[in-house]
């Protein structure tokens, strides 16, 4: 039997990470990008966590991972059974992407946005259907992360709800339903722990190994938060607390100077090489 073709449109560390969750699970997936090399460094790095998802046990030990193809054309999605966005989260990138996509997709076809905060309603107002439009955010790195906080907006009809729980039964994650709100609950309460974190560094208050290490042995946080910080990309955390600061007004949401002059020094986390840490390649 066929197995449903997914749409991903965005080829950076989110999109990369789900083409590697979604074809290691036997789904075969186009991916989408407007950046060619940005493509072509997407397929590497889905070539090396599919090995590295293989080599930890985090997919099916039955399963041959299904095929990923890469394209420059957004039509490409038109035949998809489901089409996930994870462009970088600048409302209007979002907007130009769904728009185009709601109108090339058969009615009915679930449109997710893996925002990390900007309101599904917000975005209904940018798709022809607002019924098909979820909120599905994974963590990063997707093909380890079980765990997928998925956002009911108040026009998501019970349909698309239950396709995507769908889906991410197919590809073994296990979902938690919410209601919508900027930043939702993940980013709500990470982000500004995490700005926060990168302010007391700032401060002087305590190194970056100190926080991390504090935040680990004494509250039980995995990483760390500017471990963290790297790798979701600094970038990406900066363009998701400026969403967050203008829907919420809160201080907490307003980047760090610390974070916004790493970024204008390319220092994004992981991807680049540097960050809060440094990281040699491979």
């Amino acid at each position: 039997m066929d197995q449903p073709l997914i749409a991903i449109v965005g080829a950076g560390v989110m999109g990369t990470g789900i083409s590697t969750l979604v074809t290691g699970h036997g789904l075969p997936v186009v991916l989408v990008d407007v950046d060619k090399d940005a493509l072509d460094r997407a397929a590497a790095a889905t070539a090396l966590g599919l090995r590295h998802a293989q080599l930890t046990a985090a997919l099916p030990p039955a399963t041959t991972p299904a095929p990923l193809r890469t394209t420059l054309a957004l039509d490409d999605v038109a035949d998809a059974a489901v089409v996930i966005e994870a462009v970088t989260e600048l409302p209007e990138k979002k907007a130009d992407v769904l728009t185009t996509v709601s109108a090339l997709v058969r009615p009915g076809t679930p449109l997710i946005s893996n925002t990390s905060g900007i309101p599904i309603d917000e975005m209904a107002a940018w798709v022809r259907r607002p019924g098909d439009l979820i909120g599905t955010h994974f963590m990063n790195p997707a093909y380890l992360i079980s765990m997928v906080e998925v956002i009911r907006g108040p026009q998501t009809t019970d349909t698309t709800v239950d396709a995507v729980l769908d889906l991410l039964t197919r590809i073994r994650r296990r979902a938690v339903v919410v209601n919508d709100a900027p930043g939702f609950v993940t980013s709500r309460l990470l982000h500004p722990m995490i700005n926060d974190a990168a302010n007391i560094v700032a401060a002087g208050t305590a190194t970056t190994e100190d926080v991390d290490t504090l935040m680990q042995g004494c509250l039980g946080h995995p990483t760390g938060p500017l471990r963290t910080a790297d790798l979701i990309g600094i970038d990406n955390l900066v363009d998701a607390l400026e969403a967050l600061y203008a829907r919420t007004g809160d201080e907490r949401c307003r980047p760090s100077e610390l974070l916004l002059d790493k970024v204008r020094r390319g220092e994004l986390g992981r991807k680049s090489g540097r960050g809060f840490y440094t990281y040699s390649e491979g």
